[in-house]
């Protein structure tokens, strides 16, 4: 099952509507096809099974990775990291449990483009807001307790509940929500490269939470906790603890406090915490590329 078999992504808007009439070709699967290919992959190692379960799922991928267009980053590299994932899904399902893929996929797709996002974009930005920081990996968890996991702006007094437990602005929480939510239409119309024309609910798979969701959940922060860890190995006891310090807790130690504690200049202790900062964001880079390039080794 080598990601080279799927279908690519062209630049340019062009090529995402072509990319995306290619995958509404992939026919979506009856939950006993479903089940019967993935105990031939689970039983077998059947990659043909295996291929099919992946390609019929490529617009849940795409569906879930236009919600984070918000973030900036190339849509088609979006989906790609989206299709890792996915894969990774298709590895570790078990049909025995009772539910669908698609239910099951959802985690491991976002999981997958939550990661990408760390890499690329908030290690530079969201990691030096620590307000957004919590909200990142805190934003689901709390919307879980207050049942509010439907897709959409938060009710007001949901709003002001979290902002008042992570101790930030009711601004970020609607602006994180929007973002990781994705606030892209499911009536929005989509037009195929042979002119017809449909909306985003006219082919899109189901994906409803499932009982396993918080397990799942817990195991990508876990993973992301992992990576975390294993950077911050490349640091000494000083840039370690003054990157703890300043990017890693929820109310960040001030230059001065640490300029006393090492007997340096704030100036002094800035320039640590830049220079550390760099050596995790490329460690990060590093281990991020180790797994990805074991992950094309396993696929082949």
């Amino acid at each position: 099952m080598a990601r080279t078999s799927l279908p690519s992504i062209a630049a340019g808007e062009g090529g995402l509507n072509r990319y995306l009439d290619e995958v509404r070709k992939f026919p979506m699967l009856e939950p006993q096809q479903e089940y019967m290919l993935a105990k031939r992959y689970q039983e077998h190692d059947d990659r043909k099974a295996a291929h099919q379960l992946v390609t019929s799922h490529l617009r849940l991928v795409a569906k879930i990775a236009m919600g984070y267009r918000g973030y900036g980053l190339p849509i088609g590299e979006v989906i790609s990291e989206g299709n890792v994932g996915l894969m990774q899904a298709v590895k570790k399902f078990d049909p025995e449990k009772g539910f669908r893929l698609a239910t099951y996929a959802m985690w491991w797709i976002k999981a997958s483009i939550q990661e990408y996002i760390l890499r690329s974009w908030s290690l530079v930005k969201m990691g030096t807001t620590a307000n957004q920081k919590r909200l990142f990996f805190n934003l689901r968890r709390l919307k879980g307790r207050l049942q509010a996991i439907e897709e959409g702006d938060l009710k007001p007094e949901q709003v002001k509940e979290i902002a008042t437990k992570l101790g930030v602005p009711e601004e970020d929480v609607i602006s994180m929500n929007r973002r990781l939510s994705g606030d892209a239409s499911l009536n929005a119309p989509i037009k195929s490269a042979d002119g017809d024309s449909g909306q985003w609910q006219d082919w899109l798979t189901d994906d409803h939470e499932s009982q396993e969701a918080v397990l799942i959940e817990q195991d990508e922060l876990d993973a992301r906790k992992s990576m975390l860890s294993r950077a911050l190995k490349v640091l000494n006891e000083r840039e370690r603890r003054i990157f703890e310090a300043r990017r890693l807790t929820e109310d960040p130690v001030t230059l001065e406090e640490l300029s006393a504690e090492f007997d340096v200049s704030r100036e002094r202790v800035r320039q640590i915490e830049v220079r550390a900062f760099e050596k995790v964001q490329e460690a990060v880079r590093k281990i991020a590329l180790e797994q990805a390039s074991a992950l094309r080794v396993v696929e082949a």
